[in-house]
């Protein structure tokens, strides 16, 4: 019996999930493991999200709905977007999925065939790359550089675009660098996508709640309304209201291809969980006092995480605008051998020995398409970021 289809053979299992795991398994096993890979908040959802899933639940609203949602969460999901980015989408042009992950999915591989390219800056999130590959199409991965704040600039959108480029995706903040772009530098890369009107554009938004020292929020229709036509601007709970189990995504776009993305996901998953659909109405038309503490909170792990990893010896920390990972380079720690004997010939052998040597669980940058990097989420408790942190400093102060 075949166990696999040849299109698994394209991708690998994801980084992110392993590193987890393995976290996971180590505690398990009595060690003393200080997992900061997780891209997911440590607080817990707020109390009147769950309430709303409990009296969702004792009302019997425990039935399917309609597969792109209920109408009440699409019209949420409209008024988030109106509300944010000044963006009308009418109920028949939301989507809500299992996940933003499945609303990319569905995008992907309900418009690309074989042949089709992908535009994505790197370093990206693991899974955009696997999902175009999934969908038929190649991932064109272009290096945004730590000089330029991890950024893609517009000349170089321009010259990776060719006849065949069907989507260019954005994370925006990103994961893993936390670079954000703002409304003028949305205008210059729309300035570059008006000029190619086959190329269809693809906005991952999770993050942007999650923004620091006041920056301003944008997206791209809001920012260059005339690519509305071609623009999907995904987003979901799981981030900024601390939902990542209860897997709800969602996303706005032309109604052509939402229409598409509803057919496919009518074939797979159906409608997502009625129950979550009831907590993220509570999230997206409630008060957002959760969002912005925890926001404060982020922020101040933030820079206490940045100025601690740049006193590590050969650590060079960016300090991110969103999000809540940084991405450190550690090309200067590369060619070096551990207090422990180990050879660091790449960021993986790095992120193994660390892990081995001082039980810090961090994701190699080589997972985000970056190697000479790894990520390292502040989305855990103050004293244990601390005390990562100043283990990672004592790893790097014995290499030689």
């Amino acid at each position: 019996m075949r166990l696999s289809a040849p299109r698994l053979d394209r991708i690998t299992a994801s980084p992110t999930l392993a590193t987890r795991m393995l976290a996971q398994r180590l505690r398990a096993e009595g060690r003393d493991v200080l997992a900061v890979s997780s891209g997911e908040p440590d607080f817990d959802t707020p109390e009147y999200i769950k309430e709303a899933a409990i009296a969702a639940i004792r009302a019997g609203a425990t039935k399917y709905t309609d597969v792109a949602g209920t109408r009440a969460l699409r019209q949420a999901v409209a008024g988030k977007f109106r509300r944010d980015y000044g963006i009308d989408y009418t109920e028949d042009e939301v989507l809500v999925s299992s996940g933003s992950k499945q609303a990319i999915f569905n995008a992907l591989l309900a418009t690309m065939v074989e042949g089709d390219e992908a535009i994505i800056p790197s370093p990206c999130w693991v899974s955009y790359p696997a999902i175009v590959e999934l969908a038929g199409g190649t991932a064109v991965i272009v290096p945004c550089e730590p000089a330029g704040g991890y950024k893609l600039a517009p000349a170089q959108l321009e010259a990776k675009i060719t006849a065949r480029t069907r989507w260019f995706i954005l994370n925006n903040p990103c994961n893993p660098t936390g670079a954000a772009y703002d409304a003028d530098e949305l205008r210059e890369l729309g300035a570059v996508l008006l000029r190619h009107p086959e190329v269809n554009i693809l906005t991952d938004d999770i993050y942007d709640k999650l923004t620091y020292d006041g920056f301003p929020t944008a997206t791209v229709v809001e920012a260059e309304p005339r690519l509305r036509p071609r623009t999907l601007t995904v987003n979901g709970c799981s981030k900024a209201y601390a939902m990542t189990g209860w897997r709800i995504g969602y996303a706005g776009g032309p109604r052509a291809l939402i229409s598409a993305m509803e057919k496919l996901q009518g074939h797979s998953t159906s409608n997502a969980s009625s129950i979550g659909q009831a907590a993220a109405l509570a999230a997206l038309t409630g008060p957002e006092e959760s969002v912005t503490a925890m926001r404060e909170t982020f922020s101040r792990r933030r820079d206490m995480v940045v100025a601690l990893l740049n006193d590590a010896q050969g650590l060079l920390c960016h300090k991110p605008l969103g999000a809540f990972y940084v991405f450190p380079d550690i090309s200067a720690c590369l060619g070096k051998a551990t207090a422990g004997g180990a050879y660091l010939a790449d960021d993986g052998a790095f992120v193994a020995a660390l892990l081995a040597e001082e039980g810090v669980a961090v994701v190699p940058g080589s997972a985000f398409l970056a190697p000479g990097h790894f990520r390292l989420s502040f989305a855990a408790p103050q004293d244990m970021l601390k005390e990562a942190c100043l283990r990672i400093q004592r790893f790097c102060g014995a290499l030689s």
